[in-house]
């Protein structure tokens, strides 16, 4: 997913990355600084860093800073951590033998597909018009942009227009973050592709794997893997939220189908491609119910037959017998067919993901109730 594309192999070029994505802290320390600290300059030139020359200095901002000093270091430690943990997780579905030899062919071939589709440069270039043409024409002065003057817009001749740092901030830096947001956008759409034609091939699941997912349990692990994309978009939420709060007196109730749509549409987007093994599941499900009830109603129809109606050898002991065990063990295997998940992960990774992504939002509870009712709160629920 991550591995490739013109950008990575700009990155390459200029020594900020290995062939595995080291030299994340440089990465992260160069791009961030490039564009951050223009603005900083910028604005500190014009005298609305800080103080009260417009209503939103730069250095108060909550929303950029939220954007370029949390959210963009966090896209960048992304890239590793999904590199890291993926990789050696889609290499499961071969070391576990879930591929079907009839289906080693498509699997293989979904691989490569997957491959040419991240490499795309005209992919990448479509990324670069949509940046500027959408997410810096419309999505940025509908959604983000307050309408109060600001660092970036001070007033001028009666109304406002773009500060040098604000044609900075317009032209370079907030391109630069929605760039490598809506990379990620696409390496999602990557992604979800790559499962769904995995979906299509042939599948060797075992009913009574351990995991109670026929073996697809792993696939719980990589989403486990977006948790830094994740918070990174509850940062992005968070500043706006912020802005809104301290610059246009809203409060955060006014907030209530943003906090709670985006965590949705996040989580959808990161468990729904593992919805798509639901039909192989739920056919293993059925097919291990019907085998293993067929299994279990000859054994214990055979062992009512020895222990309960005098069919056993003379002379062998029941105390000791391994059919107990047997008939134990049997059971257990059962339980787990039965009590197979539909889907590879379970309410635990829902409620993981759900907490990583509202957690940047948390400090702002703080503009509702005091850090010492806060407390008091905390402490009659405690004790």
């Amino acid at each position: 997913m991550v591995l490739g594309g013109p950008l990575y192999q700009i990155v390459r070029r200029a020594h900020l990355s290995g062939g595995a994505l080291e030299l994340l802290h440089r990465r992260i320390v160069v791009i961030t600084v490039f564009a951050w600290l223009p603005l900083l300059i910028l604005s500190a030139l014009g005298g609305r860093a800080w103080g009260d020359s417009v209503g939103v200095p730069f250095l108060m901002d909550f929303d950029v800073q939220a954007r370029l000093l949390l959210a963009l270091p966090l896209l960048i430690v992304a890239e590793r951590v999904v590199h890291q943990r993926m990789l050696p997780l889609v290499r499961q579905f071969l070391e576990r033998d879930l591929i079907a030899a009839a289906s080693r062919a498509r699997f293989d071939a979904a691989m490569a597909s997957a491959q040419r589709l991240r490499n795309s440069v005209t992919a990448e270039i479509v990324l670069v018009a949509f940046v500027y043409l959408v997410g810096i024409l419309y999505i940025w002065p509908r959604y983000s942009a307050l309408d109060v003057a600001t660092w970036y817009a001070p007033p001028a001749g009666g109304g406002r227009r773009l500060s040098l740092a604000g044609w900075w901030f317009v032209g370079v830096s907030l391109p630069v973050f929605q760039f490598i947001l809506f990379r990620w956008y696409f390496r999602l759409f990557v992604w979800m592709r790559f499962l769904w034609q995995v979906t299509r091939c042939e599948l060797n699941l075992i009913p009574t794997h351990p995991d109670r997912a026929a073996g697809l349990g792993f696939l719980s692990s990589t989403v486990i893997a977006f948790a830094p994309l994740l918070t990174a978009h509850g940062a992005l939420l968070a500043g706006t939220i912020a802005n809104r709060i301290f610059f246009q007196k809203a409060t955060l109730t006014d907030f209530k189908i943003e906090l709670g749509v985006v965590p949705g549409v996040l989580l959808l987007a990161v468990l729904g491609p593992l919805v798509l093994f639901m039909p192989h599941l739920a056919d293993a499900r059925r097919a291990g119910l019907r085998a293993y009830g067929t299994l279990a109603q000859r054994y214990v129809r055979e062992f009512d037959d020895k222990w309960l109606r005098d069919g056993a050898p003379a002379g062998e002991p029941l105390v000791g017998s391994g059919d107990i065990q047997s008939l134990a063990d049997l059971g257990n295997s059962f339980e787990i067919v039965r009590g197979m998940r539909l889907v590879p992960f379970d309410k635990n990774t829902v409620a993981q993901l759900a907490v990583v992504t509202l957690l940047p939002v948390a400090p702002l509870v703080l503009t509702m109730v005091s850090v010492d009712e806060l407390l008091k709160r905390l402490l009659q629920v405690v004790l």
